[in-house]
């Protein structure tokens, strides 16, 4: 018998849209004659589940369970698509436990440690990892703008802290520039971070790991057509995306080992891609954990896939059952 997959979209956040697009993608990626597909789009406190005959109907919250052609159904697995809350910092997966439903991310505690950019990065620090000067802001504090260039200097950028995408973020170039970026991050998250800029090559490595399977894909060079990769970079494809990346085997071997690496120390699950800034001397620096990351045709992880020589169907297939062999 099929098992019955709910491909969770949507979210309450700006990246809504591009949710809805990665759900897309992973239906045309999915094992269709293994799997009865279906995509729940979420946004607030209206859960609906697309039919096979075109409709929508509300999900029943109580269960996480819908009515089609008359029949209670029940799914089995949740891959989880959103790319912000409340299904990439541990609210949904909370939900799920209590359901007793299986879904294919981390879990509710790694899912909020790396949904909070600041707390994340400076966890990794402990261990070793490399990452950029910072401040953290909190609702309703401030700083001045001759302080955020004592203590970080300019250029540097102020975004989110919790978010996951390029929603809200600024470079700031110029002392008049600090505090409308903070007012422009608060409109994406509570918290602020003001980061120092690096100066290097942007490259984006993806990861999974079940019990049989550990794979690290090629190493993707990001090279944006803008001053950072920014929401039109992303979205709008001012950006060239060379995979695998024009750089040495040693360093791609290093990134390959600390992507790894970041997964054990986290106790990540499913696929993740980790974003990193390689500055002078093949220095490798921390930029974020993307633990839902973007599943459009064109998204980094199905590009990675190709460059490794596999079929995404069958990697989707390898995180699905790999939590029914626990």
């Amino acid at each position: 018998m099929k098992r019955t997959i709910a491909i969770v979209a949507g979210g309450d956040s700006s990246e809504l849209p591009v949710s809805l697009r990665s759900a897309q993608g992973l239906y045309s990626f999915m094992d269709k004659e293994r799997y009865d597909l279906y995509i729940v789009e979420m946004e607030s406190h209206r859960w609906a589940v697309h039919l096979n005959d075109g409709n929508l109907t509300l999900i029943d919250r109580n269960d996480f369970s819908f009515t089609e052609n008359g029949k209670k159904k029940h799914f089995d697995f949740a891959y989880i698509t959103i790319h912000g809350t409340p299904g990439e910092n541990g609210l949904l997966q909370g939900y799920f436990d209590m359901m007793g439903i299986p879904y294919s991310s981390c879990n509710v505690l790694v899912s909020a440690i790396t949904f909070n950019k600041f707390s994340c990065n400076q966890y990794l620090k402990s261990f070793g990892v490399k990452i950029a000067d910072s401040i953290l802001l909190r609702k309703g504090q401030h700083i001045s703008n001759d302080e955020v260039i004592k203590q970080i200097g300019l250029p540097c950028f102020v975004k989110p802290n919790a978010g996951g995408s390029s929603y809200g973020i600024t470079k700031v170039k110029t002392k008049e520039e600090i505090q409308p970026a903070i007012e422009k991050a608060t409109h994406e998250s509570a918290e602020v971070i003001i980061e120092a800029f690096m100066k290097g090559m942007e490259l984006t490595c993806g990861c999974y790991k079940t019990h049989k399977v550990q794979q690290v894909f090629p190493i993707t060079e990001v090279v944006s057509h803008n001053e950072f990769f920014d929401t039109g970079a992303k979205y709008n494809g001012e950006v060239d995306e060379i995979t695998p990346a024009r750089i040495s085997n040693n360093l791609a071997d290093r990134i390959s080992k600390l992507t790894s690496s970041i997964y054990d120390i986290l106790g990540c699950n499913g696929i993740i891609r980790i974003d990193y800034i390689v500055t002078e001397g093949e220095v490798i620096n921390l930029l974020e954990i993307n633990t839902t990351p973007g599943m459009t045709a064109t998204s980094f992880i199905p590009q990675q896939v190709r460059a490794a020589g596999l079929d995404i169907k069958d990697v989707l297939t390898n995180i699905i059952e790999d939590k029914f062999n626990d």
